[in-house]
């Protein structure tokens, strides 16, 4: 029984993971974060499941962090931040390696942590109205344990656009960086979503995991090192004064000392 998300296979092994934390905008705590890696783990040992479409419920695809996750934060030790900033990065990995295609099914925001989910897909395809941003920095910190994902879909040029600045983009955008495949009327947007799906039931299962597997060995290297690194890398960041300034004068709702504007997200 899982709290923070859903699983629902279809007859011809699509399976449809969806975020299901409607009131919180699918943001992720603890508990979706554990629950994400799990499904991870079964929907890429199951033979019955061909297809997985990782989608958020309601009007949102994932806020990034969920408020009172973050808050906790605050109170944390260093090695309680990095324990939560390798148990994101590994759910991640999960995903990106699971041997099933995954297909991104994105609707209304994306926000920090989000834009990592949608980085881990094969391949996204977003309706035109959704908005993205990296907020990790207006808030002090910094988009450690989703940087390799996000590197090695976006590559570090077109990443570097929109990776620092915390600034808003729109789908279309998100297309032109590479983290989207298309972008499109909310309407067509399911029958895109089967467009994807149904290449892959004419293929071998073990095939598509083979190539997958392939790809991903040619691609950056994202191992156990990798994750050590960020996670301590974001250690690192709330030991400065801007991240606990940052992220509480966004509980406060006010403007960070070292903001200059105050431009909403």
């Amino acid at each position: 029984m899982t709290e923070t998300i859903r699983v629902e296979t279809d007859a011809r092994g699509v399976a449809t993971l969806t975020l299901a934390r409607l009131d919180k905008h699918n943001a992720m705590n603890a508990a979706m974060i554990a629950e994400l890696a799990k499904a991870a783990d079964k929907l890429g040992a199951n033979p019955a499941v061909r297809v997985v479409v990782l989608t958020g419920e309601g009007k949102s695809f994932c806020a990034g962090a969920d408020l009172n996750w973050m808050r906790a934060q605050f109170a944390a030790s260093r090695e309680e931040r990095i324990i939560e900033a390798t148990a994101l990065a590994r759910m991640l990995k999960a995903l990106n390696e699971m041997p099933k295609p995954l297909i991104g099914r994105v609707q209304g925001q994306a926000f920090g942590g989000g834009l990592g989910l949608i980085a881990v897909c094969d391949v996204a395809i977003a309706s035109d109205g959704v908005r993205f941003a990296f907020t990790e920095t207006k808030l002090g910190l910094i988009p450690a344990t989703i940087s390799p994902y996000v590197l090695a879909r976006m590559g570090e040029g077109r990443a570097r656009r929109v990776f620092m600045s915390a600034r808003l983009f729109d789908a279309d955008e998100a297309v032109s960086l590479g983290l989207l495949a298309q972008a499109l009327p909310a309407d067509d947007l399911d029958a895109a979503i089967e467009a994807e799906i149904a290449p892959y039931l004419a293929c071998s299962p073990t095939a598509v995991a083979g190539a997958k597997a392939l790809a991903r060995s040619l691609g950056p290297v994202i191992d156990e090192a990798t994750i050590a690194a960020t996670a301590r890398r974001l250690a690192d960041i709330w030991e400065t004064a801007d991240a606990p300034e940052g992220v509480g004068a966004f509980f406060d709702k006010r403007l960070a000392a070292f903001a200059t504007t105050g431009d909403e997200v």
